[in-house]
C-alpha cells in the first residue's frame, strides 16, 4: 500500500521561560491508503499537537516544528507557506475534531458551513455546492438532511453535530483524515454509530486515517495499527491483534490494566500513579521511568525505539 502520511523526526516546540522544550520529540509514522492508525495515550502525551502539526495549526509564535517532515503524498509539508497550506487543508487533508459545538460555526446554517469547502477548494457555485453538500450530509445520514439543512449548530444534538463535522472533513474527499478524539463528547450507543459511519466512509472513499483517542476499545473497533504515545515520543507500535495480545512497554501494560473487567466483579480498579512530565522537567532517560514499577539499572539511560519482532518496535531495553 501507498504511504498518504509519512511523518518522520517531527520535533514540535514551545516556548517555555525562555527555552524551547519539546511537546513532540522525534516522533516517526506513517498511514498508508485505506489504513487506521490509533495514536493512543494519556492526556498531555502529545497526540493532539502531532495533528495540529500535520494541518500546520501549531500556534504561533509560542510554538514552532522544529526538526523533521510531514509528507502528504510525497509533498512535504514543513516549511510551507500559509497560502500553500490553505490550499490543502480541507482538501487533500481533513480534521474531525473533539468538540464539535466549539468546532462549528454558530452563526452560520449547517449546510452553508459544509457548502464552504466546496466553493473554496473545488470552485463550484452556490448552487452546485448545496446540492453536493445535501448529498454528503445524507452519506454521513443526517435524518430528513434536506429539512435539516438551513438549521443552525445549537439545533442538532452532539451526535449529529459531530456528523456534521464529519460532513465538513469529508465534503472534498481527502487523501488523509485525522480525527481527534472524535466519540469522546458522546454516548456509547451514538459513539459506535459514528465509529461505523467513519469505518464505511474511509472504505468508500480509500482515505488514510489518523484516529487519535485514550481510549483502547475504540481502537479495537477501528484501527489495523496502534502507535502508543508517551511525554511526546512513540514508545510503542505495531498491529493492533500484536499489541493488544502482547503488549511490550510497561506503559501499555499499565493503560490496559486500567481498564475494568466485566467479568470480575468487586475488582479493584488499577491506576498509573503520578501524572505525565511537563515539558520543562523531563526525566533525562525513559521518560516512563519514573512511574513504572519495572524500572531499574538501564532506565536513567535514554531508550530508543527498537524492533522487537516484525512489524512491532517498542522504546523499553526491558521488552522481549
Amino acid at each position: 500500500m501507498t504511504d498518504v502520511l509519512e511523518i518522520e523526526g517531527l520535533r514540535t516546540e514551545f516556548r517555555i521561560a525562555g527555552q524551547w522544550r519539546a511537546a513532540v520529540d522525534g516522533v516517526s509514522l506513517s498511514v498508508a491508503r485505506g489504513e487506521t492508525l490509533a495514536l493512543v495515550g494519556e492526556s498531555g502525551c502529545g497526540k493532539s499537537m502531532t495533528a495540529l502539526s500535520v494541518m500546520g495549526l501549531v500556534p504561533h509564535p509560542a510554538g514552532r516544528i522544529g526538526g523533521g517532515h510531514i509528507r502528504l503524498d510525497g509533498t512535504d509539508l514543513v516549511g510551507l507557506p500559509d497560502a500553500a497550506l490553505d490550499t490543502l487543508r480541507g482538501d487533500r487533508m481533513a480534521m474531525i475534531f473533539q468538540e464539535p459545538m466549539t468546532s462549528l460555526n454558530p452563526v452560520m446554517t449547517i449546510g452553508a458551513q459544509v457548502a464552504e469547502a466546496l466553493i473554496l477548494h473545488r470552485g463550484l457555485s452556490r448552487a452546485e455546492a448545496a446540492k453536493r453538500a445535501l448529498a454528503v450530509l445524507e452519506e454521513v445520514k443526517i435524518p430528513s438532511a434536506a429539512a435539516r439543512f438551513h438549521d443552525y449548530p445549537h439545533q442538532f444534538s452532539g451526535g449529529m453535530r459531530q456528523r456534521v463535522m464529519i460532513a465538513i472533513a469529508l465534503a472534498c474527499e481527502p487523501a488523509l483524515l485525522l480525527a481527534d478524539e472524535p466519540t469522546t463528547a458522546l454516548d456509547v450507543t451514538i459513539q459506535a454509530q459514528v465509529l461505523g459511519l467513519l469505518a464505511d466512509l474511509k472504505g468508500k472513499y480509500g482515505m488514510a486515517m489518523l484516529f487519535i483517542t485514550h481510549n483502547l476499545g475504540v481502537v479495537a473497533q477501528i484501527a489495523d495499527r496502534v502507535a502508543v504515545m508517551y511525554a511526546g515520543q512513540i514508545v510503542e507500535q505495531g498491529s493492533v491483534a500484536d499489541i493488544f495480545a502482547r503488549p511490550a512497554h510497561p506503559y501499555t501494560a499499565a493503560l490496559f490494566a486500567a481498564i475494568p473487567r466485566m467479568d470480575l466483579p468487586g475488582q479493584e480498579l488499577a491506576a498509573i500513579g503520578g501524572r505525565v512530565p511537563p515539558l520543562d522537567a523531563m526525566p533525562a532517560g525513559c521518560r516512563f521511568a519514573p512511574r513504572c514499577h519495572k524500572a531499574g539499572p538501564g532506565c536513567e539511560a535514554a531508550q530508543d525505539l527498537r524492533p522487537l519482532r516484525a512489524g512491532h518496535a517498542v522504546r523499553c531495553h526491558l521488552a522481549t
